[in-house]
């Protein structure tokens, strides 16, 4: 009968966990520091984001006013018909179709194909851009309503705050991810990431790793759009 060889038999009390944990070590020996430094600043982000959000649902819970109703403050005017919701539909549209060129980009770049990957990077920055251009109408046309941070004239006080803080902190996300796909893509046609030069966003070892990074930090950015969208919007 076969036995099993001491050496990979687990090992009881603290020794054994000690050696579990450390065969961790070697798994992510062979991770680009940049994209296990990514993971750590998503990881930190998230909770900025979460306490953003539980802070939200907070104020909403506990207010004594009626909170603004989402499909009369956020709808859009067709002619002389007032859609609930049409702008924030397509801002979302535009930003989810943007993970999937990031993710497009990410596949060519380890295919060393530098046309398309440049392409997708620069299609990824447009649309985020979009989705800027439109934060910032909706932005305006609030204001203009009568929207400031300590009021509305649609009910709670909290909602401009909380409006203007967790939107503004997001499109801020966007924003820096728009100008980092657009370094990113400098790069990709100038062939940083093929002639192995080092600088900013390019890695020592000249591999597209770089751009597997950025999509990393642009996929978070998407989905902390859908839980925006869902509790500050359908809520």
């Amino acid at each position: 009968m076969n036995q099993v060889p001491a050496t990979s038999a687990l090992q009881p009390g603290v020794s054994g966990l000690t050696s579990d944990f450390a065969s961790d070590q070697s798994a992510f020996k062979k991770v680009p520091w940049g994209k296990a430094m990514m993971w750590i600043f998503l990881l930190s982000d998230t909770f900025v984001f979460a306490c953003f959000l539980i802070s939200y649902m907070t104020a909403r819970a506990s207010t004594t006013v009626d909170w603004p109703n989402a499909s009369i403050v956020f709808g859009l005017h067709v002619g002389e018909t007032n859609v609930p919701l049409l702008l924030i539909a397509i801002m979302t549209f535009v930003l989810i179709s943007s993970s999937g060129t990031m993710a497009l980009a990410v596949k060519y770049g380890y295919e060393k194909n530098r046309s398309k990957t440049a392409t997708l990077l620069v299609l990824t920055a447009l649309l985020g851009a979009t989705f800027v251009g439109m934060q910032a109408f909706e932005w305006t046309k609030l204001i203009s309503e009568g929207v400031r941070p300590w009021g509305n004239p649609w009910g709670a006080p909290q909602f401009g705050a909380a409006f203007f803080m967790i939107t503004g902190f997001h499109g801020t996300h966007v924003t820096i991810g728009v100008i980092f796909l657009i370094v990113m893509a400098t790069k990709v046609i100038r062939g940083a990431l093929d002639d192995q030069r080092p600088g900013f966003l390019t890695g020592r070892k000249g591999r597209y790793e770089m751009v597997e990074t950025l999509g990393l930090y642009w996929h978070f950015v998407d989905l902390v759009w859908v839980f925006i969208f869902a509790f500050f919007y359908l809520w």
